[in-house]
């Protein structure tokens, strides 16, 4: 067994497609940490963090049955660049212990796959090894965000994009580009990588 596995850090910005990039590599027998989906989950069973978060967000932030009101927070943190800094600064300690424990329960594995939309801007690279950036043109991830989220509005989707670091900047800290622009096969690319990821370890 390995000591240590090799930390692949997938990232993009809202409908670029990392989702299916990272479901392609946990086919390919690669563990996936979703830390976006963690993160909804450690905030609706921490009692320290939900207690922050009603204090700094108020009670309308979780509903009667105790799950989180996301549309309702969406709206506080997008409209709120001090708001939605706050909530970061509270979230990413937790999620950070949350991954070290993932971590260890995964330390067999040739390498492992940790996604985050906000991989970058968290800071949270520095501790990968590699940084996979999965890019695509604005429109199509505006596109794509419409089919899969029908209740999402095109103005709301590009406050979202606006608020993620541009793929240009993401790109001087990226060590692999994925390009999901439907120019180019997806498949091939990550299987490359795929190999390229095992020799490495």
């Amino acid at each position: 067994m390995r000591s240590k596995s090799l930390q692949i850090g997938i990232t993009g910005g809202i409908g670029s497609g990392k989702s299916i990039v990272c479901k392609m590599f946990s086919c390919l027998g690669a563990p996936v940490y979703d830390a976006d989906s963690r993160a909804k989950s450690i905030m609706t069973t921490d009692g320290i963090l939900i207690a922050q978060i009603k204090k700094e967000f108020g009670d309308l932030t979780y509903r009667s049955d105790g799950s989180l009101d996301r549309a309702y927070l969406s709206r506080v943190i997008f409209e709120n660049e001090e708001k939605r800094n706050l909530l970061n600064q509270m979230v990413h300690p937790r999620v950070a212990a949350d991954t070290e424990c993932w971590l260890e329960q995964n330390q067999g594995a040739s390498y492992v796959v940790r996604e985050a939309a906000l991989l970058i801007e968290s800071g949270a690279y520095q501790r990968v090894d590699k940084v996979v950036l999965v890019t695509a043109p604005e429109e199509l991830r505006i596109k794509r965000v419409l089919a899969r989220d029908p209740h999402r509005l095109r103005e709301g989707i590009r406050k979202i994009i606006a608020t993620q670091l541009p793929d240009e900047e993401k790109k001087k800290v990226a060590d692999v580009v994925v390009y999901n622009d439907e120019t180019q096969l997806l498949v091939p690319q990550i299987l490359l990588l795929h190999n390229q990821f095992l020799k490495l370890n």
